[in-house]
């Protein structure tokens, strides 16, 4: 098996992509009932919070048509056990939310288990607003006789309530598939009153050992790491469910070997990815949106010393034009995504101002010294006419930007190529000049066509790098 990443639903990529008993390792955080739209914010320049919220995708579940097809799969095709359960939460729980969650959770959560080796470990991040519903889920899916330990992420940081504790815990289930499975224990230093008091006689048989060498094993609570919380943490991508690279690590250290296979099924800014990769496992990670997989792909060419040798393939992402096509079909959205991601530059969204504004993404380039500038870009996935290119010159001015790329997925017309020359040239202080207007196709793209620009700056905040075969970090 070879590391990979795959755009698409994580239970298609599962049942189309993933054989039976191949994984060694699964962690999984998938998102719910945060009462809030889960958005990927990029970075500005200057370095404040962008006001551009990208909507990657919601993290509430909704009873739907789709749902209840879901569900009449589980009833017909799921192990009775599974079945019963289901049947049980349904009478309980009733037709909602909550209900639509389990069940997509469910049948998920039955495809990872198929794929998980009988040595396999499984470990499901949650809060306590769900974690007591997943937890039967899972003595329902996997045996309660293969539960492990419930694990008490603790942490510091954030808001404090005034009519309730302050929650500051999150939960992570672990379950194996068998009774034999791989685990590692990971240990930390003793106190230095430990160390000075050594094994006392209350220990009874086990005085007489002494101290480990290699310390106290770690416990199932977990408060030596930290939550990134904090707008300056070096680690922080802007991403809301990012964890921290430490806990993954913990995670994979325990449960797999050098030679193992990590798989993330809701591998969002790809966390679990980066830690598997410098920990030299081997990995797999899938996402629905195209804005989390191009976040992994360049978090891979950013964070590494040496940059992997492009050792991994990318499924589900347009590879011609025909797919590119088909994308726009599908879900324009990710079409604009993913043209964006082409061309490096950073989606846009305002919701402040509601209605379309013109803009699907800026690239943003310094090219004289303390003053940012920007190009705007529109991407058209349908039929796009000389009014179009005329609308950009205005946005260009609107936003004082100095230039403009329009990508369209039909060929220009002879009149927009005309009105794009129209605008004329953008005069850089380095004596070079640059179309105002740019029209490129996604044909020309995808052939290795760019825009023509000065030196541009990332589209992604930098995170911490990785030093090839060591746990050392360094900033970018």
């Amino acid at each position: 098996m070879e590391n990979a990443l795959y755009y698409g639903d994580n239970l298609e990529v599962l049942r189309k992509y993933i054989p039976d008993d191949s994984i060694d390792l699964i962690y999984l955080d998938p998102p719910f009932n945060s009462k809030a739209t889960y958005n990927i914010l990029f970075k500005e320049p200057t370095g404040k919070p962008s006001i551009a919220q990208i909507i990657a995708f919601e993290d509430t579940w909704h009873w739907t048509e789709e749902t209840e097809r879901t569900f009449q799969e589980i009833i017909k095709k799921a192990p009775v056990n599974v079945v019963k359960m289901m049947m049980a939460f349904r009478d309980f729980v009733g037709i909602n939310d909550v209900m639509a969650y389990l069940t997509m959770m469910c049948i998920r959560m039955l495809e990872l288990r198929r794929v998980l080796k009988d040595t396999g470990s499984i470990y499901l991040h949650c809060d306590p607003t769900a974690s007591h519903y997943l937890k039967i889920l899972m003595d329902t899916v996997f045996g309660k006789e293969n539960f492990r330990n419930e694990i008490i992420w603790s942490y510091a940081g954030g808001g404090i309530p005034t009519k309730d504790f302050p929650r500051k815990h999150d939960i992570l289930l672990r379950y194996t598939k068998t009774k034999t499975y791989s685990f590692k224990p990971e240990y930390k230093p003793y106190t230095t009153g430990t160390i000075q008091r050594g094994r006392t006689k209350i220990k009874g048989k086990y005085a007489q050992k002494g101290l480990r060498l290699e310390g106290t094993p770690v416990n199932d609570w977990w408060i030596d790491v930290p939550k990134i919380t904090s707008p300056t943490d070096p680690e922080k991508l802007g991403f809301p469910t990012q964890k921290p690279i430490a806990l993954l690590k913990r995670i994979i250290s325990c449960s797999s070997e050098s030679h193992s296979v990590v798989l993330d099924p809701f591998c969002g800014c790809g966390t679990t990815v980066i830690a598997a990769e410098s920990m030299s496992r081997t990995w797999i990670g899938i996402d629905i949106t195209h804005l989390a997989i191009n976040l992994i792909k360049w978090r891979l060419k950013t964070q590494f010393a040496k940059e992997p040798k492009k050792d991994y393939r990318v499924i589900g992402e347009p590879v011609d034009f025909a797919g590119a096509k088909e994308l726009a079909i599908q879900n324009r959205y990710q079409f604009q995504w993913w043209v964006l991601s082409l061309i490096d530059a950073r989606p846009y969204g305002d919701k402040k101002r509601g209605a379309d504004t013109g803009i699907d993404g800026f690239v943003y380039f310094m090219d004289e010294k303390d003053k940012i500038k920007s190009a705007v870009v529109q991407v058209k996935s349908g039929k796009a006419s000389v009014k179009d290119i005329r609308d950009l010159g205005h946005v260009i001015d609107r936003e004082k930007a100095k230039m403009g790329i329009f990508i369209t997925l039909e060929p220009p017309t002879d009149p927009m190529k005309k009105e794009a020359l129209s605008k004329g040239y953008y005069k850089s202080p380095t004596g070079e000049e640059f179309l105002q207007i740019q029209v490129l196709t996604v044909k020309e793209i995808l052939e290795g066509k760019k825009p023509k620009l000065p030196p541009k700056l990332d589209s992604f905040k930098k995170a911490k790098r990785f030093t090839p075969n060591t746990e050392n970090l360094e900033m970018l």
